[in-house]
């Protein structure tokens, strides 16, 4: 078990990610016990006398009975499996899940009580991670019918932002946001339409992945606009984000609105678009916060630019000004008519007000949106993605309360327009504010950008190296670490394997800085390649070359890149490398002595070319 894990047993199972559960099983823990135990100290903290309280993350937390059952279906995947762990990437990992999405075994209430019925099936994308392994440790609060950005529009109270409760958690996913900000569970689900897998990632320092729409299946999910509604993952890495969204971003014929995940129109992110006018609605702290990210995103050698917003904004607010609130009323409005006790009076105020609006209308809007896209698209001709505030503000309970819809609105302001442009985006946090509250990052590209946005999001999340959530504030950094190879351990070749076992992920295959030269080994078994730093000075002078050498960007946690370094053997070690667009990683390095007696291959480009170059010669 590693430093990580064996620090934790015995103690608390808060704050555990994706790769601890995974070593821990690893290394034979049993997942009865462990989950028994989570369930336990998740329930201490949520309850008073035995009851989950006022404002609870969770609307229901699972029984030891419908604990003992998924128990029951985990051990027969195993079996099915042949005993084999490694086919069940999420092999008793525990997750929680809004309450607006299908779980078979769990009421689904979005929110109002008098709503609540019992699904028969799991929603798409739980089956998805059921089927992986994975546990549902309860039913998270929200929004009620996910309208919302607050986090305090719900029956069962509002959910308390773990780092000040005078303020709000943000909605409307607030309860699946604040289950990983505590540490309950190392991912959950939540839904975005205007922005709600996002604001409460911001407002409770954790990562927030809106995926493109259709990508991940909206079936069996409460709609909210069902032609926008997205399935959100927040995580506390990038790394888990990365992992939960390659699992469930799965087409699904069931799903009228599912899409396959298209080619990535976006590989790389190095041009951010920050909006020329931006309103802070008087939050000077949230202000000069996004001044120090951008000064952040400058020096790890992203290029800024400043854009129009004008047509995102005017997007924007088309979601609720204009005729996409009948979709809410499509939905639920019938329910809402009723007039029952459960119901929020600002929710009902919002859904009631969709029933007011023609089809010229509706068509006219729409007539809009699509001139506005051929704006955006044009803007987009100019940059990579979109760098803005996840929220212009961070409100208290008493400013929504005082002024619920036009601080709900103000909410909005960076995101209310993305499922309406048909993008993605990626929630991250950034330094803590000078008031100790968290704040947060967003960026937004074109659809199908999830991998860009991804590795945009590891070696940012890297540089800063943050504490990722309250559980964990003071505790340890950032879980995942950037590690280029270069030679055996190349897809296909022979020491891949070392780093697929670590559950490592490809981020991209790139180059180095033309400042290296790279060298055939003598007398290495498999064969390996040394890479070399050329001197500044040398370079300068002509007196020696270098080379742009390609390389893979592995990435993985913590505890298995120490794992991993363990074995590399002398001469090679780990070291700092450059790669061409200036940014820094970690990567495969050779002591200079070593190429004394080594095959100089620079000119090959590439390891890969190189083997190949080898197996021609010799006729295999």
């Amino acid at each position: 078990m590693s430093d990580i894990t064996s620090e934790k047993s015995g103690k608390s199972l808060l704050g555990w990610s994706l790769g601890d559960w995974n070593q821990a099983y690893r290394n034979g823990a049993n997942a009865s016990e462990l989950l028994n135990a989570l369930r336990a100290e998740v329930h201490q903290q949520e309850s008073c006398n035995g009851v989950l309280k006022e404002g609870s993350v969770w609307i229901e937390l699972a029984s030891e009975q419908q604990l003992g059952a998924q128990l029951i279906q985990l051990q027969q995947l195993l079996d099915a499996a042949d005993g084999d762990m490694q086919a069940l990437p999420l092999y008793g990992v525990p997750f929680a899940v809004k309450d607006n999405i299908d779980v078979a075994g769990f009421a689904t209430t979005a929110a109002c009580p008098e709503f609540a019925y019992e699904p028969q099936a799991d929603a798409t994308v739980v089956r998805l991670l059921r089927n992986a392994g994975a546990i549902v440790v309860g039913k998270t609060n929200l929004d009620q019918f996910a309208t919302g950005l607050v986090g305090s529009r719900s029956p069962y109270g509002a959910v308390a932002n773990p780092f000040n409760e005078n303020y709000i958690s943000g909605g409307s996913s607030s309860g699946s946001a604040v289950a990983v900000a505590r540490g309950y569970v190392p991912f959950s689900l939540g839904t975005d339409t205007a922005g709600s897998g996002r604001i409460p990632a911001g407002f409770n320092h954790i990562v927030g992945l809106k995926a493109s729409k259709g990508a991940l299946s909206t079936q069996g999910v409460v709609p909210a606009c069902r032609s926008l509604d997205c399935v959100s993952v927040f995580a506390l890495n990038t790394l888990d984000a990365e992992r939960i969204f390659a699992l469930a971003a799965q087409f699904d014929a069931q799903d009228a609105y599912s899409r396959p995940v298209g080619n990535p129109p976006l590989k790389t992110i190095r041009r951010l678009a920050v909006p020329a006018d931006m309103p802070w609605f008087g939050d000077d702290v949230q202000q000069a916060a996004f001044t120090a990210a951008l000064a952040k995103a400058e020096s790890l050698g992203f290029e800024l630019i400043t854009t129009d917003f004008s047509p995102l904004s005017e997007l924007a607010a088309l979601l609720y000004q204009g005729p996409w609130v009948a979709e809410r009323y499509a939905a639920v409005g019938e329910f809402i008519r009723q007039d029952l006790p459960g119901i929020n009076p600002v929710v009902k105020s919002i859904i009631a007000g969709g029933n007011s609006g023609t089809a010229v209308q509706a068509f006219n809007a729409e007539y809009r949106r699509m001139e506005l896209l051929r704006e955006i698209q044009q803007l987009f001709q100019s940059f990579d993605a979109l760098l803005v505030p996840t929220a212009p503000c961070f409100p208290t309970l008493a400013d929504v309360a005082a002024e619920p819809v036009k601080v709900n609105s103000q909410l909005g302001t960076y995101t209310n327009f993305v499922n309406l442009a048909d993008l993605c985006a990626i929630a991250l946090p950034a330094n803590l504010r000078s008031d100790g509250l968290p704040f947060g990052i967003t960026v937004i590209a074109p659809a199908f950008s999830e991998n860009a946005l991804l590795t945009f999001a590891a070696h940012w999340q890297a540089a800063l190296r943050l504490p990722q959530a309250p559980v964990l504030l003071g505790a340890r950094d950032d879980e995942s670490v950037v590690v280029a190879v270069v030679g055996a351990h190349l897809t296909g070749m022979p020491l891949n394997h070392q780093l697929t076992s670590r559950d490592a992920i490809l981020l991209e295959q790139t180059l180095s800085a033309k400042k290296y030269q790279l060298y055939a080994l003598a007398n290495t078994v498999p064969p390996k390649p040394g890479l070399v730093r050329i001197n500044d000075a040398l370079l300068n002078s002509g007196s020696e070359t270098g080379h742009e050498i390609i390389v893979e960007l592995w990435r993985m946690d913590v505890a298995a890149f120490g794992s991993f370094v363990a074995e590399i053997p002398q001469p090679l070690g780990i070291g700092t490398l450059e790669l061409a667009d200036g940014r820094l990683v970690k990567g495969f390095i050779c002591e200079p002595e070593a190429v004394a007696s080594a095959t100089h291959i620079s000119g090959f480009g590439g390891w890969r070319a190189y083997i190949a170059h080898l197996k021609s010669q010799s006729g295999n």
